[in-house]
This record gives structure tokens, sequence and C-alpha cells, in this order.
């Protein structure tokens, strides 16, 4: 993980295990208008946001607003003045989320059965994506040497 400056997001403990990408931790309008913010990598007004999504997510303005607002009081978006107005930027990028994210669910399972979680995963990893099984090895290895 990289390097964070930024206090950590706030997270909830509910994880929707059928839900896509980010949507897993957020709710699905947050999980698509941080996901419009990111893509758009610069402070961006709530209208702005609310037009790359409206063809596909038929919200109301005020409800992209009080959206962005719950995601600046969960410290993943910023918000600012520019111009008299209103903009929202990331506070975290989409890759420290991740991390940030993937850690918190590992650490909420891991207590469920620790002794189970690695085979598990090692059979998951090798029936969805077997070549990722040298890229786990690695790490496994990077961890054993930093730890001495």
């Amino acid at each position: 993980m990289s390097a964070r400056k930024a206090p950590l997001p706030k997270m909830g403990d509910a994880v929707r295990l059928s839900a896509e990408g980010v949507a897993k931790v957020l709710g699905d309008l947050e999980a698509r208008l941080l996901t419009v913010v990111w893509q758009l990598d610069m402070p961006a007004t709530a209208r702005t946001v609310h037009e790359m999504i409206i063809d596909e997510h038929e919200v109301a303005l005020l409800t992209v607003v009080t959206v962005l607002n719950k995601l600046v009081e969960k410290r993943i978006l910023t918000r600012r003045k520019i111009g008299g107005l209103l903009h929202y930027a990331a506070a975290i990028s989409a890759a420290d989320f991740h991390d940030v994210a993937s850690r918190r669910m590992v650490e909420g399972v891991i207590d469920f059965a620790p002794e189970r979680l690695a085979a598990c995963f090692v059979d998951v990893l090798a029936e969805r994506d077997p070549a990722q099984l040298d890229h786990l090895a690695a790490l496994v290895e990077e961890a054993r040497r930093r730890r001495g």
C-alpha cells in the first residue's frame, strides 16, 4: 500500500458480496458518483457529475449533491468553492481506496475462520485466475523477508 497523508476514509462494516467493484463497500449511487469523480480526475461541480450519470441512472441533481456530501463526510471526497461553486474531488485515489477496502474486508473475515481463510483464498484464486498464484507466492515470500 502506498503512504497516505490524509485520514483513512470512513467505511461501514457491511460488504455486499453480489455487488460489483466499489459498490461492494459503498452504496450503488455512492459508487457511481465516486467512479465519475475518479474518471474526471479534477475538481467537478455536482452538476457536472450529475450530467455524467443521468443517462444511465435517472436521479435528481439534489440527490447527487446529498450523496457527494455524504462521501465528503466519509473522507472519500473533498469539497471546496471555486468561482463561487462547490467542487468535489477525490480525497483518495482509486488504488488506495481499493487497498483500504480490501484490507478491511480481510481483517473482517480473518476472525471468522483463520485456519480456513488461506486455503479457501488459494482455492478460489486458482479457480478464477491460476496465473495469480505465482504473484501470491511472490507476495508471501516478500512478507517473509520483511519479517526477518
